[in-house]
């Protein structure tokens, strides 16, 4: 493992990252009567638009080059069984690195290890492997998701959400899909209460998450007191 993984993973606290594809427009040249000079022009215009296409190296990542690099990862088994889960692709901010890179953070629910791959998306090839314990980047939408099935699986936590949602959006709560959802990754280092960081001590080595639930209207329900345990598949209520 890298001095840079290594200090990168050692110091992992909050990740964001998006990338956007960017569009251009080809613009053709006319005005040859002899019929010679647009097709120059147009080849030369297009040349141009593939020389655009190439993004730069501090450019974000496009969706094309974040597929590419989710499927050389191998992003290939489910959340939902509980073992090993592609979270996101960010690009690579090593610095010193040449050319396009990209990093694919995987955790693994069952050994509870973050494993960041970066991938040269010149060559296709993973060139840097680094894996960890105890490191939780912020979670994935599917994260959010799972989190979010887990709450509206507990008949009593969610039959205050369900009877909210009721009330202000005119019909039944059918799926998290209703939801508007934001998660933070949670440790009980981060409870300062003994007591308190006792009954999450699990969340010391589990993948857990502390979720915001928007409501229609615009309107927040209150779920800073529930844990959700997604290695264990559990939830935990916090009593201050």
């Amino acid at each position: 493992m890298s001095r840079r993984k290594k200090t990168g993973l050692a110091s992992l606290a909050v990740l964001v990252g998006a990338g956007t594809a960017v569009a251009i427009g080809l613009a053709v040249n006319t005005g040859d009567p002899a019929g010679t000079r647009p097709a120059v022009a147009a080849d030369r215009g297009a040349a141009q638009a593939n020389t655009r296409l190439e993004p730069a190296q501090n450019d974000p990542l496009s969706e094309q080059e974040r597929q590419r690099a989710a499927e050389v990862a191998g992003d290939t088994t489910n959340l939902r069984a509980g073992r090993v889960e592609l979270l996101y692709v960010q690009r690579d901010d090593d610095k010193d690195a040449t050319g396009r890179r990209a990093d694919a953070y995987i955790y693994d629910y069952r050994a509870d290890q973050l494993t960041i791959k970066t991938i040269d998306l010149a060559t296709s090839k993973v060139v840097e492997t680094s894996t960890g314990t105890g490191l939780q980047p912020p979670p994935s939408d599917k994260e959010e998701r799972r989190a979010a099935e887990l709450l509206l699986a507990d008949p009593k936590l969610s039959k205050g959400l369900r009877e909210e949602f009721e009330k202000l959006a005119g019909r039944p709560l059918g799926s998290p899909d209703d939801l508007h959802l934001r998660g933070m990754a949670f440790a009980p280092r981060n409870v300062h209460d003994d007591a308190v960081a006792k009954s999450v001590a699990a969340c010391a080595e589990h993948r857990c998450l502390r979720m915001f639930v928007r409501l229609p209207k615009g309107k927040w329900l209150d779920t800073s007191r529930i844990i959700m345990d997604l290695s264990a598949d559990k939830i935990y209520t916090l009593e201050w």
